[in-house]
């Protein structure tokens, strides 16, 4: 913490008052501080003359300041502040995660640490195709797949977000489809949403088929949910093999906790974690296949009202002529 040192020069206002007091010319006899001055300036005794601002003068001219706190007198403070931060950081904008499995590789690895995005989530935003989210066992997809057990640091630092949490059961998977988006994977063929095929060769695990160890569909996504696989698909029990639970398998919005957005551990993976192009073909959205079809009816809408206003006026003037 940086002190502010004050320059040590008389209070030009003692000066002129001093100045204007003494009835000789200023001499360099006058200008010597000797017993009389001292009497006028209000101190000069061994302890030094208090002064306006609070600061003592030591008699030599030098103010004394007060010396600061010590610092380990603040570090309790500091660490108090530091873990409130920590705990609001992880309650409202980045949560850490572990990677339990090889379900999502090669995108991810077992041992990896991912960061969470959890504040796009309180601003309304909800999932979208292709990212990689992080959300709670929805249905017992887990079943009774047993725990590690953290000793109380690891509980301690886990709960205010300071390491991944070893206890909760959570899962990351990639959204593949959306609410009110038709999924659909054929034995031999490629996941297609809304009737468009999705390349996934640039994150599907190598060797891999997009669905031969489980064909699914046509799969209708509730609003409000999402279709998640893994991107090891011989590897991940994930929508597919869920089918038989409410919604066929699909993952509740609200369950989402956040988008993984980068991994940040160990060093030499540290990556981000973009959607990819795939995901972004144009026609791939529900609303935008639908709107083909119902230009047609739009438009014939539209030239259907003229008509119908022209012929009630008609009638209307028929019927007072009449």
């Amino acid at each position: 913490m940086a002190v502010g040192a004050r320059s040590g020069h008389d209070d030009p206002e003692e000066g002129c008052e001093q100045l204007a007091e003494s009835p000789e010319p200023v001499t360099d006899r006058t200008a010597r501080f000797g017993d009389d001055d001292g009497e006028r300036s209000g101190g000069g005794g061994p302890g030094g003359a208090e002064r306006s601002d609070g600061e003592r003068d030591d008699g030599e001219g030098a103010p004394v300041t007060a010396k600061p706190r010590s610092f380990w007198k603040e570090l309790p403070l500091l660490i108090l502040i530091a873990l409130a931060l920590a705990l609001v950081i992880k309650t409202f904008l980045v949560q850490a995660f572990s990677i339990p499995s090889d379900s999502m590789q090669d995108t991810l690895q077992r041992g990896d640490r991912v960061l969470v995005d959890k504040l796009t989530p309180w601003f309304g935003a909800e999932p979208q195709r292709g990212e990689v989210v992080v959300f709670h066992d929805p249905d017992s997809w887990l079943g009774d797949t047993p725990t590690v057990e953290p000793n109380m640091v690891q509980h301690f630092l886990s709960f205010i977000g300071l390491m991944p949490s070893a206890e909760e059961k959570d899962l990351i998977k990639r959204v593949i489809a959306v609410g009110g988006d038709t999924v659909e994977c054929k034995k031999g063929g490629k996941v297609t949403v809304n009737g468009h095929a999705l390349n996934e060769t640039d994150f599907i695990y190598p060797g891999n088929t997009p669905c031969d160890d489980k064909p699914f569909g046509p799969i209708k996504v509730p609003k409000e949910r999402i279709w998640v696989m893994g991107d090891h698909r011989q590897n991940s029990l994930d929508s597919r093999y869920h089918q038989e639970l409410d919604g066929n398998g699909t993952v509740p919005n609200d369950k989402v906790v956040g988008r993984a957005f980068v991994v940040a551990w160990p060093v030499n993976r540290w990556s981000m974690l973009p959607v990819p192009g795939t995901f972004d073909q144009s026609g791939l959205s529900a609303a935008a296949a639908v709107a083909p079809a119902a230009v047609p009816g739009a438009l014939g809408l539209a030239g259907a009202v003229p008509l119908v206003l022209w012929r009630r006026r008609r009638l209307t003037r028929t019927r007072t002529g009449g």
